[in-house]
């Protein structure tokens, strides 16, 4: 029987690459406007870098419009030089009080190389997912050694975090075909 404690370490380990992974998609642009786009953006502010999310107010008006009003109007520049930097492709209009980013509608090309960043977000979880299996495996081998688990307990454990590990990759490939859906129809 596989060891409890490893097997729990390992599921939430598991759980918590594919939320940080659905969290990464929110910010893969599909063809409306969405203030998780330009959330994570890391600003420069006083020497320090902060999520644009908690310099500003982010706002959707409209389906390819999104509108960033800094609570601080000395930040407006770095906002929108952060935006310049980022990987949007989109350049900001500021008003001297609002940063206005305007969506431009997603050519098939466009399309194409977001699904390919998709992908790649995808290979990065199943890998992150295999390192927590190797953990795991390696702590059950350490307590194979330390006599504290037989031959055949450690052959059904590691049948046990392989079906985890199959689990949460299988997770994390439904995660990136809806993404792949939302990108290709609009």
């Amino acid at each position: 029987m596989i060891p409890k404690q490893v097997f729990r370490d390992a599921e939430e380990r598991m759980r918590k690459a594919i939320r940080v992974f659905e969290d990464e998609l929110k910010g893969i642009r599909t063809g409306r406007a969405s203030p998780a786009l330009v959330e994570r953006i890391p600003v420069e502010y006083y020497g320090t870098q902060v999520p644009l999310e908690q310099l500003a107010i982010i706002r959707a008006p409209e389906p390819n419009l999104l509108t960033i009003q800094p609570y601080d109007p000395k930040a407006l520049p770095e906002i929108e030089r952060a935006i310049l930097k980022s990987d949007l492709g989109l350049t900001p209009s500021n008003d001297g009080r609002i940063i206005r980013l305007v969506l431009p509608r997603l050519t098939e090309q466009r399309r194409q190389e977001l699904v390919k960043l998709v992908h790649k977000r995808l290979e990065e979880t199943r890998v992150a997912i295999r390192n927590i299996r190797r953990d795991a495996l390696e702590e059950l081998r350490a307590r194979h050694k330390n006599k504290e688990m037989s031959d055949d307990e450690l052959e059904e454990a590691k049948e046990e975090v392989q079906k985890l590990t199959d689990r949460y990759i299988e997770e994390a490939e439904k995660v990136a075909q809806a993404k792949e859906r939302e990108i290709m129809s609009f």
